[in-house]
């Protein structure tokens, strides 16, 4: 069996310092993944990046003539932004002969049910089809007491659903520190045994542009540690960082959240 990897892509990491998409970086990720489906792994792409998608193509001041809450400008921006993001994803991977498939969710629709059970079947008759699933929440309907607290959630529930061998969270720093990544005397922790807490080290602050933060990125990694599945937090923004990550892990700074003694 094909090894199977859930890569989620954080909005930090698809956004330039204005908020706005990074399609050279979104560009350079598609070529990662397309590295590692020829090397004989499924992939399935959890991806941020759609409302900033959208706020790119509108500006709520000057476009529209009333003023926006930020429910109505998140379902805005996403809508707008989803078609757009989905499309770039379409055409960058289309270069590889790459078959991409959009999947929006809720949270409701991981609860024991048909719902789970149709989107489960969804996506592996799309695996087993070399379809590549790209899935984001369906921000559209969602509302705030029914949202995913972010994306590093959401890709852990994918990840478990799906029963992925790794989930790899790509963020804008390398992984977990002992303190605050700009203290010169911070130390990237590198391995996370099972049962180890690093709750000391971690700050619940969000990201710049996205709902997560390394919190929520510890919670993720420590509930699929628990169910068997190794996680990856890793810099998004290096070179290569994927092929990388397969190829030669301990040349590559990241912190791994390792299933099993």
């Amino acid at each position: 069996m094909e090894k199977r990897i859930v890569i989620k892509v954080g909005s930090n990491v698809l956004t330039r310092s204005d908020g706005k998409l990074d399609v050279t970086r979104m560009s350079a990720l598609v070529d990662q993944v397309a590295w590692l489906r020829k090397n004989g792994m499924e992939v399935i792409l959890v991806s941020s990046g759609a409302v900033a998608c959208g706020r790119r193509e509108l500006t709520v001041d000057h476009a529209l003539g009333h003023t926006l809450d930020s429910v109505e400008q998140r379902q805005l921006f996403s809508a707008v932004g989803q078609v757009k993001l989905v499309g770039l994803y379409y055409d960058l991977f289309r270069e590889y002969g790459i078959h991409v498939g959009q999947v929006l969710t809720m949270k409701e629709n991981f609860e024991p049910g048909e719902q789970y059970s149709n989107q489960r079947a969804c996506m592996a008759v799309m695996l087993e089809n070399g379809v590549l699933p790209i899935v984001n929440e369906n921000d559209t309907v969602s509302v705030t007491e029914l949202m995913f607290t972010d994306n590093d959630e959401l890709s852990g529930l994918i990840a478990q659903m799906m029963a992925a061998d790794t989930l790899i969270l790509l963020s804008n720093i390398d992984g977990i520190y002992t303190s605050h990544p700009d203290d010169p005397d911070a130390k990237l922790i590198e391995k996370v045994l099972p049962g180890q807490d690093l709750s000391q080290f971690i700050q619940p602050e969000k990201s710049a542009f996205g709902r997560g933060g390394m919190h929520s990125k510890y919670t993720t990694a420590s509930k699929l540690q628990q169910a068997g599945i190794r996680v990856i937090i890793a810099n998004g923004e290096r070179d290569n960082i994927l092929p990388d990550l397969m190829e030669r892990p301990a040349l590559t700074p990241h912190t791994e959240f390792k299933a099993t003694l």
